[in-house]
C-alpha cells in the first residue's frame, strides 16, 4: 500500500540493470491505475520508459477491464491479478484466503475470462483453493501464475525473502522456506560485535616476525 510510483520505477530500473533475459513485470502501485484510464496509461508509460519494465500488473477484475483494454490497445502488455489482492486487504479484512465459496469462485472465473478477453497475457492467482485455481487454469488459454493457489497453475511465484528466510517475520502458510538466512546474518553480526569488543577483530590470522638480513 505505501509504495509510490517513483519507488516502483526506481526498483524496476534496478531489476532492469541486473536482468539478462527474464520478463520484467512491474506492479502498478495503489491508485496509479484505479482512477482513470488516462492516469493508468501515463503511469504505465513511466514504468516502461523510465523503469525499463516490459509489462505491468494490475489487480482486480470487472472494475479494471476498460483500463486493461486501453493499455493493451496502446501496446502495453498487461498481467492480471485475482484472488487475494494486496492493495485491497483493508477492504477484505486482511491477508485472507479468497474464493472459498462457490459463488465467489464463479465470480473469480468470470473475472479471469473477462481479463483474457480484454487482452491480459497472463493472470496471477493468489491465495485461492487449488481446485478453483485448477478450474480457472483449464478454462483460460493464457497462463496462470500461482502464489498459494496449489500446484495446477502454469507457473509459480515465491517471494525471495520468504524463500531464503531473510526475515524472522511470519510467512504465509503456503510458503516453503528453503533456508533461514536471517539466523546466519544475526549470528554473524553477533560474532562480529564480540570480536570487536574483545579486540580479536582485524588482527592478522597468523602473526609473523621479519627475518633479519644476513
Amino acid at each position: 500500500m505505501p509504495v509510490t510510483l517513483d519507488a516502483m520505477i526506481h526498483h524496476t530500473a534496478a531489476v532492469r540493470r541486473g536482468t539478462e533475459r527474464a520478463l520484467i513485470v512491474a506492479d502498478m502501485p495503489f491508485l496509479t491505475y484505479q482512477t482513470t484510464a488516462a492516469d493508468a496509461v501515463r503511469n504505465a508509460g513511466r514504468l516502461l520508459q523510465e523503469g525499463g519494465s516490459e509489462a505491468v500488473k494490475l489487480e482486480g477484475g470487472a472494475a479494471i477491464l476498460d483500463t486493461v483494454k486501453r493499455l493493451v490497445d496502446l501496446g502495453v502488455p498487461v498481467m492480471g491479478h485475482l484472488g487475494l489482492l494486496p492493495q485491497s486487504v483493508h477492504q477484505v479484512g486482511g491477508f485472507l484466503r479468497q474464493a472459498r465459496t462457490p459463488h465467489d469462485a464463479d465470480i473469480l472465473l468470470a473475472d479471469a475470462l473477462a481479463l483474457e478477453e480484454a487482452g491480459a497475457f497472463a493472470i496471477v492467482l493468489e491465495a485461492i483453493p487449488s481446485e478453483v485455481a485448477r478450474t480457472v487454469t483449464e478454462a483460460l488459454t493464457i497462463p496462470t501464475i500461482g502464489i498459494g493457489a496449489g500446484p495446477d497453475c502454469d507457473g509459480q511465484v515465491l517471494v525471495t525473502h520468504d524463500m531464503v528466510g531473510l526475515s524472522d517475520a511470519p510467512v504465509p502458510s503456503f510458503v516453503t522456506q528453503y533456508a533461514h538466512v536471517a539466523h546466519d546474518i544475526t549470528a554473524s553480526v553477533q560474532t562480529y560485535v564480540q570480536d570487536v569488543k574483545s579486540g580479536r577483530y582485524a588482527r592478522p590470522a597468523i602473526e609473523t616476525t621479519a627475518t633479519p638480513k644476513a
